[in-house]
């Protein structure tokens, strides 16, 4: 069986842990997923926390290529983009998936990590289970998203929508 747990890094570990390598059995699977949402108007505070890259020379018209003057930041788009959102994605990662995943490995699980920008994150997570042929996706039922009050919580959207059973954990009183 192949769980994919969807984290946004707010989840109980030892129960999704515990829930999540029961359900996978000893011959399954367990992916960790987590959809990071990157504004990419956030790009210049992004690269006054990591240092910013200066795209490579380009050998053409300038005002083809947009080639920045000196002193002006870049725009999004130019080439140091896709490295500042990778590291990025590498920095939330590791911040949304490590604690779950030792508590999978202290389980007795052997889980894969996968991390992806998106923008919207029930979507992303709904795509990502339907690409790895989830056989059930483990959420939490309570995240970190600004508006879920509001649309209704990217957990209730993966449930209704999943193409899998879903298993919604409860918060820990």
């Amino acid at each position: 069986m192949h769980v994919v747990i969807a984290t946004d890094g707010t989840m109980d570990v030892d129960a999704a842990g515990r829930f999540a390598t029961a359900l996978a059995g000893a011959d399954g699977r367990v992916t960790v997923l987590t959809i990071v949402e990157v504004n990419r108007n956030l790009l210049r505070s992004l690269r006054a926390i990591y240092g910013e890259r200066h795209p490579p020379p380009v050998d053409g018209d300038a005002e083809y290529v947009g080639v920045q003057t000196a002193g002006s930041p870049p725009d999004a788009g130019w080439p140091g983009d896709d490295e500042m959102i990778s590291r990025y994605l590498d920095q939330q990662r590791e911040a949304r998936t490590a604690p779950l995943i030792a508590a999978l490995e202290e389980a007795g699980a052997d889980a894969a990590v996968e991390a992806r920008e998106g923008e919207d994150p029930a979507a992303g997570i709904l795509a990502a289970i339907r690409e790895a042929e989830a056989d059930v996706v483990v959420v939490g039922s309570h995240g970190s998203g600004v508006f879920e009050g509001l649309l209704g919580s990217v957990g209730t959207k993966v449930a209704r929508r999943a193409p899998c059973p879903v298993l919604v954990l409860r918060e820990s009183p």
